[in-house]
């Protein structure tokens, strides 16, 4: 008998008679906003830029990136696959398109990426991105140093944790993004870009 098997038995031993575990009771609230979606959208950018990301509403964010880009003064933007073309109309920056073969070094290189998200959380300002259409992989949010998050309103967002999970796919590579990248790690001085980048722009696209 292996060490593993005695240690098992030893378990199966001691709970052998015990009373079964009570029934879970999940009759919490899942939520603690107004079923309102302008409270949420408000909830949403007041908690994002609690966060210190630079928050932006628009109808239209193909003009709006554009302006971003230029105030950032990027020469080049990181652009992942089936990123709507019309975000990016009107952008003179050089695009470079996310690839596998890209390094840590080019991906560095590169001025501000683009992406969009699968969710936004009201409740604690959280970004989700699934790796889905627009949002390339997990490193393109992570090495650049400028991120643009587009969150379309309202189809996006969504108040909570638990209806964030409820909407989400666990099998893919869940990216959860609250605010830049920030620690407090050494003699609890406050340093950005350390894990991620430095700035992050949400735009908020309603319509």
């Amino acid at each position: 008998m292996s060490s593993r098997d005695r240690i098992l038995a030893r378990v199966r031993a001691a709970v052998d008679g015990a009373p079964a575990a009570p029934a879970i009771t999940r009759d919490y609230l899942t939520s603690h906003t107004p079923d309102a979606p302008a409270a949420v959208l408000d909830l949403l950018h007041e908690n994002l830029a609690d966060y210190r990301a630079v928050v932006h509403r628009t109808h239209a964010a193909g003009p709006l990136i554009t302006e971003l880009l230029a105030a950032r003064g990027s020469g080049s933007v990181l652009v992942p696959d089936g990123l709507p073309r019309e975000w990016l109309p009107g952008a003179t920056v050089v695009r470079i398109d996310d690839t596998r073969d890209s390094t840590a070094a080019e991906l560095d290189a590169v001025d501000s990426v683009v992406t969009g998200c699968a969710l936004a959380i009201a409740e604690t300002g959280t970004i989700v991105l699934d790796a889905g259409p627009g949002q390339g992989r997990r490193r393109i949010s992570l090495v650049p140093d400028h991120h643009i998050c587009v969150v379309r309103v309202p189809d996006q967002v969504v108040a909570s944790v638990p209806q964030a999970m409820a909407r989400l796919d666990p099998r893919r590579p869940l990216t959860w993004i609250s605010g830049p990248s920030a620690t407090s790690d050494i003699e609890l001085d406050r340093v950005e870009g350390v894990h991620g980048p430095r700035t992050l722009e949400v735009v908020l696209l309603s319509g």
